[in-house]
């Protein structure tokens, strides 16, 4: 009996040896974590929305008369005109040559008639002077000059359909192909110009926002084509009425687009900025842990780790603001958080 009693003592004694050096194992066991030295930053809270991206300046040209089509030169490259050359306001693109057309607008003849009205206008003003001349017989030079300088003018605008003109700046986005000296019919399209340095977005907005979005709030903007370029736009018109079927309402922004990286029909991602904070402390928010005590994050304190219960302010959908619980320079754990627990020992891995 004694010797039984002896042996299972002995057991306890060994399994209770194991437990105690289990123990010690575990908790001489380092957990890998990563750590990042917490900066003071910016943050930037915004509404996320959108939209197709439109050129503000838009123009078609078409042949306003039959005639013979000759394609111009860019002056810029000395080749001829383009799909995608930026082409500046007064620039010629196209001829349009027709002899007969021309010649029934008789500019010449008409040219000389202005000069001779106008001449006769500055004798019959000389001779009123001395009285030579009634006063109605004046009035009637002077209405002879001015019927035919307005023939001039009506005939320089029926010459000027013999050219088309860029009439904006922009980029040529559309060229038909026409072979040189062909015969284009009236209503034919000739080239279609685009300004796109500035674009807007016609955008809807959810009904809850109603309040919060105010012309004038930065808007950036995104394509996935342009990801590591975001540009800048504005809020400049909003509707003060509720689609009743979408509860949305409708906004428009403008956006800066100087170097043309946004492209007319593109499909755009817009953060309208409603509020922003400076010199802040921003942490990612998949570092915060929701726990019963509230949001919690753990700090790096010499081979161990501190718990912290933290407030946050401003978010948006990467970042969120600390208002209470951390401070700039402390290690903030960024991965390995998972499992940990109040003066875990830790181990840093990067």
């Amino acid at each position: 009996m004694k010797k039984t009693i002896f042996i299972v003592a002995t057991a306890l004694l060994i399994l209770s040896a194991c437990r105690n050096q289990d123990q010690n194992l575990k908790a001489d066991i380092e957990i890998p974590v990563s750590v990042e030295s917490l900066k003071l930053k910016s943050i930037e809270e915004f509404i996320n929305t959108t939209g197709t991206a439109f050129p503000k300046g838009e123009i078609l040209l078409k042949s306003k008369i039959t005639a013979s089509y000759y394609l111009e030169k860019n002056p810029e490259t000395g080749r001829l005109w383009q799909l995608g050359n930026r082409i500046k306001a007064g620039s010629l693109i196209a001829r349009l040559e027709d002899k007969e057309y021309v010649n029934s607008i008789k500019m010449e003849t008409n040219q000389l008639n202005m000069e001779l009205t106008e001449s006769e206008l500055k004798k019959e003003e000389s001779l009123y002077e001395k009285g030579g001349v009634t006063l109605k017989e004046l009035k009637t030079a002077g209405i002879n000059y001015e019927n035919a300088k307005t023939t001039v003018e009506s005939s320089k605008l029926q010459l000027e359909k013999t050219r088309v003109v860029a009439p904006i700046d922009g980029v040529i986005v559309d060229l038909p192909y026409y072979t040189q000296s062909t015969q284009v019919e009236t209503g034919s399209t000739i080239a279609k110009i685009m300004d796109y340095q500035t674009m807007y977005m016609d955008v809807q907005l959810p009904e809850k926002y109603i309040s919060i979005i105010k012309p004038g709030q930065l808007v950036k903007l995104t394509n996935y084509t342009i990801a590591e370029d975001t540009l800048i736009g504005n809020i400049t018109q909003l509707s003060p009425a509720i689609n009743p079927d979408t509860r949305t309402f409708k906004g428009n922004i403008t956006v800066n687009n100087p170097k043309l990286l946004l492209r007319p029909g593109m499909f755009v991602k817009a953060d309208i900025i409603t509020s922003r904070r400076d010199s802040v402390v921003v942490i990612p928010k998949t570092i915060i842990l929701s726990r019963q005590r509230g949001k919690t994050v753990f700090v790096y304190d010499r081979g161990v780790v501190a718990e912290r219960i933290i407030e946050t302010g401003l978010e948006n959908t990467t970042e969120a603001e600390v208002t209470k619980g951390l401070a700039k320079d402390e290690r903030l754990i960024t991965s390995g958080f998972e499992t940990l627990s109040n003066k875990a020992k830790v181990k840093i891995i990067k």
